[in-house]
């Protein structure tokens, strides 16, 4: 099983450690001290707080699980279809639709949607271990 210190684990969140601390702190999220005295905390504890952070009022009224809310940073319409751009954290993300999709959504640069995903193929990679000191081509 993986233990995240801190900083990893404020980078899988998209917040900064001193939330996490703080969240260790009030009891939120569980933390233990490692053999040199940092905290950290188990995968498991790290995984059962996320998913309860990520649980969305209504997102059972949909099949689709997949929610992420943000900011939208940019809007393209031409005459029948249109391309949003929202910004859900450090990911980006882009949807086509009908210009009278984002005209009825009076979807615009700065508004906070929702982007709901729902796909019939993901693709799970793990991370490539870290070049120490090296540029990989």
């Amino acid at each position: 099983m993986s233990d995240f210190r801190i900083s990893e684990a404020a980078e899988l969140l998209s917040v900064s450690a001193d939330t996490v601390r703080r969240w260790v702190d009030a009891g939120r999220l569980a933390a233990a001290r490692d053999d040199h005295g940092h905290r950290v905390i188990a995968g498991a504890d790290l995984a059962a707080f996320v998913t309860a952070q990520a649980a969305t009022p209504g997102s059972e009224l949909s099949s689709a699980r997949n929610r992420m809310r943000g900011i939208v940073t940019a809007v393209v319409k031409d005459a029948v279809m249109a391309q949003v751009d929202i910004q859900a954290g450090p990911f980006r993300v882009v949807s086509l639709m009908s210009r009278e999709a984002v005209d009825e959504l009076d979807l615009r640069v700065g508004s906070v949607a929702v982007a709901v995903i729902k796909s019939t193929t993901v693709v799970v990679e793990r991370p490539a271990p870290a070049a120490r000191g090296r540029t990989v081509t």
